[in-house]
């Protein structure tokens, strides 16, 4: 802004920081274009929100606590004291659901944020680097991405036992491969910029290179692949502990619930099914509508034509 000498300093500044968008103002227009570019997964987000505020709160919303045996209300429909019926055991299914996705979205959650922070660090250092690093990094990914996430998972927890911490480790490294193969493809057409040459020009180490020329231009990418891999590791954590290898009972959770009632019985009652399931099935889809909808977003040329 030009400054003429009838204004004062302080006008000007004034003048300055009113023509300055207003972080508020930020928020609400990216909003307004996110809800503008796919409204399905601005309904995803808040189903996932939901999900989240309900397994954060799911010690004031169960109505039951999740591991109390009932014997006399064992295998009971639908009712107006159980909701969604109770187990073989009387224990009501809609606490053990509540309680169960806490622990289905801790192991997801944690072990996506875990594997994806190192997938992320391994990709920039691969790609700015090269050279036999590059090359022993990218033929471990491939000794990783050879077997099948769910083989991976199942092999890891078998291996070191079964729990929350076997299972959220197992679930973080099938998370890694992905992250740095997608990292590291953009690292590589970033580093030739002209930004990232002069930045070398002025003796910046390859340290801050990364951390502050690169890294950045590594977020978007990443965030989706984040809420991408969520859906997966969800489904991840719901498969081991449906196996046997991954939360073990009474601790409840989506998988084990589906894996105990069906090995008590060639037909369960529909409630111990069904409620589970469709909690898992909810949580994915929302998991997974909600990264194709903030890749959309992040696409520059979507953006423009939104702008």
């Amino acid at each position: 802004m030009r400054v003429t000498s009838g204004d004062s300093p302080a006008l000007a500044v004034g003048r300055t920081a009113t023509l300055r968008p207003r972080p508020r103002r930020i928020a609400q227009t990216t909003l307004r274009r996110f809800l503008r570019s796919s409204p399905l997964g601005a309904l995803a987000a808040v189903v996932l929100v939901a999900i989240i505020f309900t397994a954060l709160f799911a010690a004031q919303l169960a109505p039951f606590d999740p591991t109390t045996n009932d014997y006399g209300a064992a295998r009971q429909p639908p009712t107006a004291t159980h909701r969604l019926g109770t187990d073989n055991l009387g224990r009501d299914v809609l606490s053990r659901v509540i309680y169960g996705l806490r622990i289905s979205l801790l192991v997801s959650i944690t072990s996506v944020v875990l594997g994806v922070s190192i997938g992320l660090a391994w990709g920039v250092t691969s790609g700015y680097i090269g050279g036999r690093y590059d090359i022993l990094s990218q033929r471990l990914i491939e000794v990783l991405t050879s077997f099948p996430t769910l083989i991976l998972a199942l092999l890891l927890s078998v291996s070191l036992g079964p729990g929350l911490q076997t299972v959220i480790t197992a679930v973080a490294i099938t998370q890694i491969p992905l992250a740095t193969r997608i990292t590291r493809s953009v690292v590589l057409s970033v580093k030739e910029m002209a930004y990232v040459e002069a930045a070398r020009c002025v003796g910046a180490t390859p340290g801050r290179i990364m951390f502050r020329q690169i890294l950045p231009q590594c977020v978007a990418p990443i965030l989706v692949i984040a809420t991408l891999n969520l859906g997966s590791a969800i489904f991840a954590e719901a498969s081991l502990s449906f196996l046997g290898v991954g939360i073990l009972p009474p601790t409840p959770s989506l998988g084990n619930m589906l894996g105990g009632v069906l090995a008590q019985s060639f037909k369960p009652p529909w409630w111990l099914a069904v409620f589970p399931g469709v909690t898992i099935a909810l949580s994915v889809l929302a998991a997974n509508l909600l990264g194709d909808a903030l890749r959309d977003f992040l696409d520059p040329r979507l953006n423009k034509r939104l702008g």
